[in-house]
């Protein structure tokens, strides 16, 4: 396998081609084929861009048909035949349905754009600087997305640069599983003594993918949503990682039944890979003037249309909603056992998540990349999570056939049984 090019030229920056260390050449759904002609099943899915699997027949069909009409792919935020489609289908599949009211910002085309638009329009809205966020939260590396980031490695990464604008809290269950720690939020708020700068907004995950598959409880985020609404803060959701069905609901926030005021997208947003992201706002909060946050890639057509082909195709009803729903089930009760058998052999070890995101939190980094390694030399790509890279995560794309679900996940119950035998 011809490596040498690769490992040369391209930047020390790189991660994942060092836990995957082959050279990839075509996808299809949840199977990837190296150069070599091995096939591996992916649990990783572009980290949660690839939802709808690789190379969808359906969206890549819409993709051609499109490119194949001379259609626009580049034009800055001009209006086009494909975005008209999209926000038409996007208006009548996903917001009317679930009662939401919400207009679009294309910014440019990463989660990280997203957020960086989220977090100056609730200045901008609110007349006021300070955005709250949560302790393990990661938002994006850009420097105001990094500001409302968590994780050291990030952080420190700025050559000495702070970053500003945001209060960390602790996320539901970070002081452990009796405390309420809106608890300490609110006597913030009601403490002018206390330190905190009242908000513009919270920016919140409502299923931490990075931090580590760390899950809100429901009362906790309908708690959270109350709190903003009483205190005049706008609540953010940033739906980049856990949105477009990954927890088995198109929004993530959906299974609390709460409305935020803005939503960030992107990640499996287009569907197919390609780079597009929007922040959703309620109307009355569009206060932007024209061009006051813009970008070249803004408004991506092609991306649109594959977008756009995704919504039609797996949610126009519940049916695929349910079977995601259904093969979380199947992957729950598979991470329990082996968070259970880890645990049996002096490896405490525990299960979470919502939906297809979910991880086994198994305590050390070193142990999570044993598992990690020994299946990927078994044809399983897995990736690990959290502040030390301690829970192997699951994000299979959400089409994942019963048939290579099932062998993935005998060979990750292979891997923790190497490890755990030592």
């Amino acid at each position: 396998m011809k490596t040498q090019t690769l490992e040369r030229m391209e930047s020390n920056v790189r991660t994942y081609s060092r836990s995957f260390p082959v050279v990839f050449t075509k996808a299809q759904n949840a199977r990837l084929t190296d150069e070599e002609g091995r096939e591996y099943i992916d649990f990783l899915a572009g980290a949660g861009t690839l939802n709808y699997g690789h190379n969808n027949p359906h969206l890549k069909q819409a993709m051609i048909d499109y490119l194949s009409s001379d259609g626009v792919v580049h034009g800055l935020d001009m209006w086009t035949a494909a975005k008209r489609d999209y926000l038409e289908t996007l208006e009548e599949v996903i917001f009317k349905p679930r009662g939401l009211d919400y207009k679009v910002h294309l910014p440019g085309p990463t989660g990280t754009n997203a957020v960086e638009a989220a977090i100056r329009l609730a200045r901008v809205a609110k007349g006021r600087h300070n955005i709250v966020t949560f302790t393990n939260g990661f938002h994006g590396v850009t420097m105001g997305a990094l500001a409302t980031t968590g994780n050291r490695k990030f952080r420190e990464a700025t050559g000495g640069i702070p970053t500003q604008g945001a209060s960390f809290l602790p996320y539901d269950g970070y002081m452990g599983e009796h405390a309420d720690t809106l608890d300490y939020f609110e006597k913030l708020l009601k403490d002018n003594s206390g330190g905190l700068d009242i908000p513009a907004g919270v920016i919140v995950e409502t299923v931490q993918g990075e931090g580590g598959i760390n899950v809100a409880g429901i009362e906790w985020l309908k708690r959270l949503a109350s709190i903003c609404q009483t205190h005049d803060i706008l609540l953010i959701v940033d739906d980049i990682q856990a949105g477009c069905g990954r927890t088995g609901k198109f929004f993530s926030f959906e299974h609390a039944g709460i409305k935020p005021d803005i939503v960030t997208n992107s990640k499996s947003l287009s569907g197919f890979g390609l780079p597009f992201a929007h922040v959703l706002m309620r109307p009355e909060l569009d206060q932007w003037k024209p061009g006051q946050y813009n970008g070249t890639f803004r408004g991506f057509n092609l991306a649109m249309v594959t977008a756009t082909a995704a919504l039609k195709k797996y949610w126009s009803n519940d049916t695929f909603e349910r079977d995601i729903q259904r093969k979380a089930r199947i992957v729950e009760e598979r991470f329990q056992k082996l968070a259970a058998l880890l645990s049996e052999h002096g490896m405490p070890a525990t299960e979470r998540g919502r939906g297809l995101m979910r991880g086994i939190d198994v305590g050390s980094g070193d142990i999570a990349d044993k598992i990690t390694g020994k299946a990927f030399e078994n044809g399983l790509v897995i990736e690990t999570s959290g502040p030390e890279g301690e829970v192997v995560k699951c994000l299979c794309p959400l089409t994942i056939t019963d048939e290579d679900l099932l062998e993935a996940l005998d060979i990750l119950e292979a891997a923790v049984t190497s490890v755990a035998n030592g």
